[in-house]
């Protein structure tokens, strides 16, 4: 089940954007201490809960059994017909099972309910092919903060 996510789940959002950065993002960052404890601190509770009650930004959860995955939409700064993948991150054990896709489709479908036509993302190297297995294509403008692959994708 794909819903919005809750105040009162953010600690575990957290938890499980760190668990899935440290344990499932080696290609991006090495187990270089200097370059997990940015990455996490940025997905702390107060940043998770700055997007969910941002007026122009979403956060869902995936949970079939428990929350396993959490992504994220925004469409702030973002050209008329535009929105961004904000983050996408599946809990160690939840990888390869189909969360991660499912949610990803249900963000892409937040978009267009949005009016959105296009989205962009940055995709660590770590979910690079798990992103262009999805239909997302290479973007030349350019990426976000993280030093990635920036993606584009049509969404009608």
């Amino acid at each position: 089940m794909i819903r919005p996510a809750r105040s009162g789940e953010l600690p575990v959002l957290s938890a499980l954007i760190a668990a899935s950065i440290t344990a499932l993002c080696r290609a991006d960052h090495h187990d270089d201490p200097e370059r997990i404890r940015p990455w996490v601190a940025s997905h702390s509770p107060m940043a998770l809960a700055a997007i969910l009650h941002d007026p122009e930004q979403r956060l869902f959860v995936a949970e079939p059994d428990g929350i396993v995955a959490v992504g994220g939409i925004d469409w702030r700064h973002q050209p008329d017909g535009q929105g961004r993948i904000r983050l996408l991150f599946a809990a160690p054990g939840a990888q390869g099972k189909g969360c991660g896709r499912a949610l990803l489709a249900a963000l892409e479908e937040e978009l267009r309910a949005l009016g959105r036509v296009e989205a962009r993302l940055t995709a660590s190297n770590t979910a690079l092919a798990f992103y262009r297995r999805q239909g997302w294509q290479t973007d030349d403008r350019g990426g976000g903060w993280l030093l990635g692959h920036p993606l584009h994708k049509r969404l009608i």
